[in-house]
């Protein structure tokens, strides 16, 4: 027999298998010896009230061993001798992209301007220890995207984007904990996403499609109106601004360099500036997009345990590092935390020379000393004045820029005590931080966008209101979190996907403004995936 249970119960009940069968045993009248097996389905903490809980569903096997796997494993075949399908960007829109093209039928040879991700963890710890940013692999560009080493969060709020199940399932079968599948708030964590993602990688070529890294796309290949292949150059080299490559030749070469032949999937993250200006060059339709702009916020970890716990002992034994989540509107734009890192470290994302921009992660375990979150502040395309396209990029280039001036023109990042820049005061110290490359004492109040400043002022008032020790010195905000979502999006048809005038070509993910965290690009991914499939079918290829 085989029953499912939603169940309410204490921490250490949750924690502890035997304690649990004992629990479920005396409310539902079994004899424990008859429950033989126990799969937790959903996991959530429900800390509102002084006393925490922990709420499950769960499925309780009697007299009988559990017969499935605990996820749903998707067969992938041998597409060597299949058409192939050009995809730009090994990020998770385009991992899973090239996944599911190999589910379809179809060869996906996916082009990464950066490195692997064991050679790029190498030159992301040269950022601490040089204080320069190699501008093609850094904690945005690279095998795995801007999220292989920025926690690996897989929630997302939104459910209508397509089947977020099932992405949570192929990273299970690529080696993720199938605790991903029951939590509120999976993630997989720093230090264990890099080995899922390789497992992706490998997969992709054991099934006959390609992956090469350091290759960056320089241009489309347009013939008539459709997008038949790209061009590449190694990643050291810039992009041309030329409009379009016209070639009649029907067939690719592959390498760091040369041309690749077939429909593009274009899925180059958030930060591929350079791609936007060639888009934005070769006329290619692209309009602003609104982003989210601020600081990082980082508190020590014992102390939001304390608040979100209602707990001078914090979050004890059986307790996860905690979470918040803050959000409110001020003078008409939303100002929110975002990303937030529980036991994590703030790291220096910026991708190239003369900016400074910070982010957060936290491995598996969340065991740091500090917790942060991003808290931003909504900046919509018709707050900045004109109408060029990339204008909200342009406004994100000076922030970062300006932040990097503040930091006497390294990665040392400029940073405020949280209740001085509340009251206008400059910070004659800081506290301990996690951001390695080292902080410096800055009046963000003073040099912020007024825009910015002021709301940040107001929300971080109401946030202390609410949450009673949050607004405090012991915290440090850390400058600038710019890299929310893509400043740029890349019109596409939303029947088809396809570029609103260039057949074969499918804008992929976050860095074409569809997407936003892990598992939407990957949901996009695939949808962008079986879009390129039916094109495929309809051309006869």
């Amino acid at each position: 027999m085989i029953q499912e249970y939603l169940l309410r119960v204490l921490p250490p009940i949750a924690a502890n298998e035997q304690q649990l069968r004992q629990h479920i045993a005396r409310e539902y009248g079994f004899d424990v010896r008859t429950i033989t097996a126990i799969r937790t389905l959903k996991r959530s903490i429900d800390a509102r009230q002084r006393t925490v809980y922990v709420n499950l569903k769960v499925r309780v096997y009697i007299n009988e061993q559990p017969a499935d796997d605990a996820y749903q494993h998707t067969a992938y075949g041998d597409v060597a001798d299949r058409p192939s399908v050009i995809v730009v960007g090994a990020g998770p829109g385009g991992l899973f992209a090239a996944l599911r093209l190999i589910e379809l039928g179809y060869r996906p040879i996916v082009l990464e301007r950066g490195k692997d991700v064991h050679q790029r963890k190498r030159d992301l710890a040269q950022i601490a220890k040089t204080q320069c940013v190699d501008a093609e692999s850094n904690y945005c560009f690279g095998e795995g995207g801007a999220g292989a080493y920025s926690d690996g969060k897989l929630y997302t709020r939104s459910k209508k984007r397509g089947n977020t199940e099932k992405i949570l399932n192929v990273f299970c079968q690529h080696g993720a904990s199938t605790a991903i599948l029951s939590d509120a708030h999976p993630h997989i964590g720093t230090d264990r996403l890099p080995r899922v993602i390789e497992a992706m990688r490998n997969t992709i070529l054991r099934c006959g499609g390609e992956v090469h890294f350091q290759t960056r796309m320089t241009r489309l290949i347009i013939h008539g109106d459709a997008v038949v292949g790209v061009e590449c150059k190694a990643s050291s080299q810039p992009l041309r601004g030329e409009a379009f490559a016209h070639s009649s030749s029907p067939s690719g070469e592959a390498g760091r360099g040369g041309v690749f032949m077939g429909p593009v999937i274009l899925a180059t993250g958030h930060s591929a500036r350079d791609v936007y200006r060639y888009l934005a060059e070769a006329r290619v339709e692209i309009e602003a997009k609104g982003i989210a702009v601020g600081v990082r916020l980082e508190h020590p970890a014992t102390l939001i345990d304390q608040i979100q716990y209602h707990s001078p002992q914090g979050r004890g034994k059986y307790l996860p590092a905690a979470e918040y989540s803050f959000v409110t509107q001020v003078d008409g734009r939303g100002v929110y935390s975002f990303c937030m890192c529980p036991g994590g470290f703030v790291i220096p994302a910026a991708t190239d020379a003369e900016q400074i921009v910070v982010n957060g992660m936290s491995p598996s375990n969340r065991g740091g000393q500090w917790s942060n979150s991003g808290m931003v502040v909504e900046t919509r395309a018709e707050d900045i004045e004109g109408d060029d396209p990339l204008r909200v990029m342009h406004f994100q280039e000076q922030l970062e820029r300006d932040c990097w001036q503040q930091g006497n023109r390294r990665q040392t990042a400029p940073a405020q005590r949280m209740a001085d820049f509340v009251n206008g005061r400059l910070s004659y110290d800081l506290p301990r931080s996690s951001y390695a490359p080292g902080l410096i004492s800055s009046p963000l109040h003073f040099w912020l966008p007024q825009a910015v400043k002021t709301r940040l002022q107001q929300a971080f008032r109401t946030f202390g209101r609410n949450s009673r020790g949050f607004l405090t010195n012991d915290a440090v905000m850390i400058g600038v979190e710019t890299r929310t979502s893509s400043p740029v999006r890349i019109l596409r048809d939303g029947s088809t996907l396809m570029h609103v005038r260039l057949q074969g070509l499918f804008p992929c993910g976050e860095g074409a403004g569809y997407a936003g965290g892990i598992v939407s690009a990957g949901v996009d991914g695939e949808r962008c995936a079986e879009m390129c499939a039916e094109y495929m079918a309809r051309i006869g290829a």
